[in-house]
């Protein structure tokens, strides 16, 4: 078995390939070009975000039996015709979901509380306490769409700050009542109580732009809207509208449709540059996952997982 790594990975794992003997190549540096130029010769690959593995990709990679992601979304991986070519998948959204929840309890704290300006502000020796008067999470409606690894680890830390914590989530059968959480059987249910809306969802055909124009005005409470999953989740113009009226009374947003500012046209970065200065709008690059030992514990997980594929000899 031979080993393609494309992207950084905890020592860990590579200390624990070492001792197993496992033949592997560490090109954390490999474009997408020369991944598919050099993947023939290899029967397992672990990606990150940067490899997109389509079907082109797969017909290229004619020995390939399994295929390992950092992390979830799985999204960029063409997950039907890799199962057509009795290709494995590993991912490991149980390795980095309380890193997530943590990130967005933050950006929650963060937009309630004002602290980012509030920490500009006092940088500058200007000390403005009425006008950063926050809010309270205790008692809020938080709304959480999605409820897998990320969306109920961010309901368990929201459960010790009082707040009445609304679950909707369309493929899974929950309990309607606990005590940590209401589960409801329609997003509808959900936008018609939700003070707080956090997003914790894949990107899939039916979720891509499902926070649109209509979406935003089905709500019947201005709302804060927290995004960690995908930015293709939300359409970036019609949340820019919502901020504007006040339907939306503030964002969270850690991914974004474009993560790539090089790329941007002209319209994009007029786009961003209205969303990135407004006060009420708190952004991270994409790292709401991405801690120390999260790092650590997808590199175990990923080493966990490969092994129970080999020892059922899949």
């Amino acid at each position: 078995m031979k080993i393609l790594i494309t992207d950084d990975v905890h020592p860990f794992l590579l200390t624990e390939f070492e001792k197993r003997n496992y033949d592997f190549d560490y090109l954390p540096k490999i474009s997408l070009a020369e991944c598919k130029e050099i993947c023939p010769q290899y029967d397992g690959l672990i990606i990150n975000s940067k490899i997109k593995v389509d079907k082109d990709f797969l017909s290229r990679a004619i020995n390939l039996r399994w295929i390992a992601r950092l992390g979830s979304g799985m999204e960029i991986i063409d997950i039907p015709e890799a199962y057509a070519r009795n290709i494995y998948l590993i991912s490991t959204p149980e390795a980095n979901c309380n890193a997530v929840a943590e990130h967005v309890l933050g950006l929650l704290l963060s937009l309630f509380r004002h602290i980012p300006r509030a920490n500009s502000e006092v940088k500058l020796n200007d000390w403005r306490r009425e006008q950063n008067r926050g809010a309270e999470i205790r008692s809020k409606n938080i709304g959480i769409i999605g409820f897998g690894h990320t969306g109920s680890s961010f309901a368990r830390l929201l459960t010790g700050f009082g707040a009445n914590i609304i679950i909707f989530d369309k493929y899974k059968q929950l309990n309607e009542n606990t005590d940590r959480y209401r589960v409801v059987k329609s997003l509808s249910q959900l936008q018609e109580e939700a003070e707080v809306i956090s997003l914790h969802l894949p990107l899939t055909d039916e979720t891509r732009y499902l926070v649109n124009e209509l979406f935003i005005a089905e709500n019947k409470n201005p709302f804060y809207l927290l995004n960690s999953s995908r930015g293709q989740i939300v359409d970036t113009v019609a949340l820019i509208s919502g901020l504007h009226s006040g339907k939306v009374l503030g964002a969270g947003l850690d991914v974004f449709e474009n993560e790539k500012p090089s790329s941007y046209t002209p319209t994009e970065s007029e786009l961003y540059d209205k969303l990135f200065k407004m006060d009420n709008v708190i952004c991270t690059p994409h790292i709401a996952g991405w801690t120390h030992e999260s790092k650590l514990l997808i590199a175990q997980t990923v080493l966990k997982k490969l092994e129970n594929m080999l020892n059922l000899n899949i």
